[in-house]
């Protein structure tokens, strides 16, 4: 018997040697490839990159996680209990390895000769997560044994469990508690009941199979089971247990939806931090505040969707989408096609004499009446339509998918999504801050964001930079320009360019100023024959235009350079701030993880933007004038004084001129001008006043023809319109103030010169002091230019047209 017991002793020791010296062998041989521990205190997890409007809404978060990490501290008790007893119930006892659990991982393989649970506790769960892969092998788990033995030397419990809440997955995108229990109770975890607690506490060990939306019985099941190891443990009451354990099973997803919807801005913004810090911008966390108001924002948008349809409906209804859909049809076609904006798709179910049913997407019917439909005329060309309908029945019958769209008394009417596209941009002209930016109908429809993308032609808004050159090369507001037809034909031309006005008049000898509230062709082309083309084409790469796109021939008089919305909108800031050049900018500030600022805006401003920076009583922008650097003055690139007259100017094209309507705004201080280009493929309307330059462009894609009586004062100026009158409606009424050797002469319309005493119609006209005064009639030049002052014209231009 004595020898039985010195073998079995002796093989015990045997035993302890072989696994002490497996075990130091695997140390030995695993340690020099383990990552350093301490590197955890330093794990920066991925949070989404957001992105917030000027008064803090939410526009849009970018990230494959949904994050929100939180302190230990802040970490509720119940739900740590609930945790602990569903991971690891001796988490607060063992050193990292529970050799209990691993036994048991050991037996189930023994058993079923396959890998079933990992034995693993919450620090072992830890190392996997931050270190190791989800592989499934020996090597991986003797790797995370080390590690986790490594980490309970270096790290402190908590330390460790706020590692492991923040970096779990639980399901639908969601990363660490706090993030679950906004995704699936829409609170933070403080504010979620025992139950609910113990129900994302289930999750980490499968978060498909015991996800409450996916599968709602195991979760519950799941949850219940949670509760009563709670009990058993001794960290819940019967009491706390019985009405937990009674409570419903609430989860529903509250994914975060943005606050405010602007998708261009959105993409605009992300795109700049990915500029700068490359994909980390999507997993850093960082907080992009931008310079849109949210209130101006929205009536942008809606302004233009507005517009769209007033003009689609002018041109009439172009078809149904698919016509005469089988019923069997019906919900698959229907689930197929997306909803663009207000724009719902939907399947003509019945036809009667006082309209039309229709089954929309979730499935239900209702009715759209006549009267919503009575504007669905036969669409033929943008310069036709057929005859007006009588019934319902002469524009769909059963079986079409049409678009509906949910009216304020909650209402259907009858529409269809408008062909024709718009950008509206609106800037602060002190400072260059974005503050409402539309690239199009829908983003959802098309990403293309035309107010920075599209390069189409200004036509007539272009012409206020060839006058405003032609102010600084000696011009007035009052010299005379004969408005008469003209031939232009040089070596290489195919044929002779003859310019016209949009309605083929001649006016004879204008004044400028005349000359540009009419918009008169040949008068611009004149201006810019006799200023010379190198000059001009100078002159006007002053206000941010790359000079290539300028047109080296007499066309670009009449607007045919290739610009941008926002570069024609950044131009004319010029005029609105008294002669500075301004940068456009969309992000005001960004914050890191941590919530510190590390970078704010620092745009050049104008004498009025500094002044009204100082003058702010908004907290974070007198925290933004002290914390910045020096402010940065804006560059003078025009005299103040011809910003000055050409917004005298600008405000006759809507006292007098093309911008009539703008008069519906009742106020004194907008100035602007409408454009439309050869055969109306692109309506235009620029305007302002010292708060807001706005811009609107409205064409098609493909350019085509806009139809006959569209331009820029029938399509761009309402949208213009329906904009500033509510940018602009708790704003007192601005304009620049007089400079500096400004001068005013009591003038003779018809000639441009000094009125005699009783001139009929005699008006005051503004000149810089040094300006070669009207005391005599010009001599005018074949070309209608003062031929002492400008010398002979340049050659005529390449024909474009």
């Amino acid at each position: 018997m004595m020898h039985l017991l010195k073998f079995l002793f002796a093989t015990l020791i045997a035993i302890i040697c072989a696994i002490a010296l497996g075990l130091s062998g695997a140390f030995l041989y695993l340690s020099p490839n383990l990552p350093s521990v301490e590197s955890l205190r330093d794990i920066e997890l991925q949070i989404p990159l957001r992105v917030y409007s000027h008064d803090s809404k939410l526009i849009a978060e970018f990230g494959e996680m949904r994050r929100s990490p939180i302190a230990f501290e802040e970490i509720p008790k119940p739900f740590i209990h609930a945790l602990l007893a569903a991971e690891d119930d001796n988490f607060a006892h063992h050193y990292g390895v529970d050799l209990g659990s691993l036994l048991r991982a050991a037996g189930q393989i023994v058993k079923t000769g396959r890998i079933q649970t990992g034995g693993s506790t919450i620090t072992m769960q830890v190392a996997k997560n931050y270190f190791l892969s989800s592989e499934r092998s020996f090597l991986r788990k003797a790797n995370e044994i080390l590690l986790a033995l490594q980490i309970e030397r270096e790290l402190s419990k908590d330390e460790i469990l706020e590692l492991y809440i923040n970096k779990i997955y639980l399901g639908n995108r969601a990363y660490g508690i706090e993030a679950a229990s906004q995704i699936y109770y829409g609170k933070s975890i403080s504010e979620i009941s025992l139950a609910e607690m113990a129900m994302i506490a289930g999750l980490p060990k499968a978060p498909s199979r015991f996800n409450p939306i996916a599968n709602p019985a195991r979760s519950l099941e799941r949850r219940n089971w949670i509760l009563g190891r709670m009990l058993l443990l001794g960290r819940i009451t019967e009491e706390e247990h019985r009405t937990a354990v009674a409570e419903p099973l609430t989860a529903k997803l509250h994914i975060t939806a943005p606050e405010l919807y602007a998708p261009y801005i959105a993409e605009m913004a992300r795109a700049e931090m990915v500029g700068r810090f490359g994909g980390e911008a999507y997993t850093g966390g960082y907080t992009v505040t931008t310079t849109i108001p949210s209130e101006l924002q929205v009536q942008a948008q809606q302004a233009v969707l507005n517009g769209l349809i007033d003009y689609d409906r002018r041109h009439g209804y172009r078809n149904p989408e698919q016509s005469a859909l089988p019923q069997e049809q019906w919900s698959a076609v229907l689930s197929k096609t997306p909803t663009i904006t207000q724009f719902l798709p939907a399947i003509v179910t019945q036809v009667t004499r006082d309209g039309i049913t229709v089954l929309l997407k979730d499935g239900t019917q209702e009715t759209v009446s006549w009267q919503t439909m009575r504007w669905a005329r036969p669409y033929i060309n943008s310069r036709s339509m057929g005859r007006a309908p009588s019934k319902p029945a002469d524009v769909v019958q059963v079986g079409d998918l049409v678009r509906v769209s949910r009216l304020a008394d909650n209402s259907l009417s009858f529409t269809q999504i408008p062909d024709v596209q718009a950008a509206l941009v609106s800037l602060d002209p002190n400072s260059g801050a974005i503050r409402a930016l539309v690239g199009g109908l829908s983003f959802e429809q098309s990403h293309y964001n035309r107010a920075i993308q599209a390069k189409r032609q200004p036509g007539s808004s272009f012409k206020p930079f060839i006058y405003s050159a032609a102010l600084d090369a000696g011009y007035t507001a009052a010299s005379i320009v004969n408005d008469s037809p003209l031939e232009i034909f040089e070596p290489g031309m195919k044929k002779v360019w003859r310019p016209k006005n949009s309605n083929n008049t001649f006016l004879g000898p204008l004044r400028v100023r005349e000359g540009l509230y009419r918009s008169r062709n040949l008068v611009s082309i004149r201006i810019l024959q006799a200023i010379g083309m190198e000059y001009a084409r100078d002159y006007i790469s002053q206000f941010g235009f790359t000079k290539s796109d300028l047109p080296n021939n007499l066309s670009l008089a009449l607007g045919t350079a290739t610009l941008t919305p926002l570069e024609v909108t950044v131009g004319w800031t010029a005029f609105a701030n008294g002669g500075y050049k301004i940068e456009p900018h969309l992000i005001e500030r960004i914050n890191d993880r941590e919530g510190k600022t590390i970078f704010r805006a620092n745009p050049a401003l104008t004498p009025i933007g500094q002044a009204a920076l100082s003058n702010t009583q908004d907290a974070e922008e007198s925290t933004m004038l002290a914390e910045s650097t020096e402010l940065i003055a804006a560059e003078r690139i025009i005299d103040e004084r011809t910003a000055y007259i050409m917004t005298s100017m600008l405000k006759d094209v809507i006292t007098r001129g093309t911008g009539r309507r703008a008069l519906s705004l009742k106020r004194n201080d907008l100035a602007g001008k409408t454009g439309t280009t050869n055969e109306s493929k692109d309506s235009w309307f620029v305007g302002y006043n010292n708060d807001f330059v706005t811009s609107v462009w409205a064409g098609f894609d493909q350019p085509a023809s806009l139809g006959r009586r569209e331009y820029g004062s029938t399509l761009a100026l309402p949208i213009w319109i329906d904009y500033m009158d509510y940018a602009l409606q708790d704003k007192p009424q601005r304009s620049l103030k007089e400079p500096a050797g400004i001068m005013s002469l009591r003038i003779d319309p018809k000639t441009g010169y000094i009125a005699r005493p009783g001139t009929p119609n005699a008006y005051f006209e503004i000149f810089k002091s040094e300006d070669d005064l009207p005391t005599e009639a010009p001599y005018l030049d074949n070309w209608g230019t003062p031929s002492n002052s400008y010398g002979q014209p340049e050659s005529p231009p390449i024909d474009l047209f």
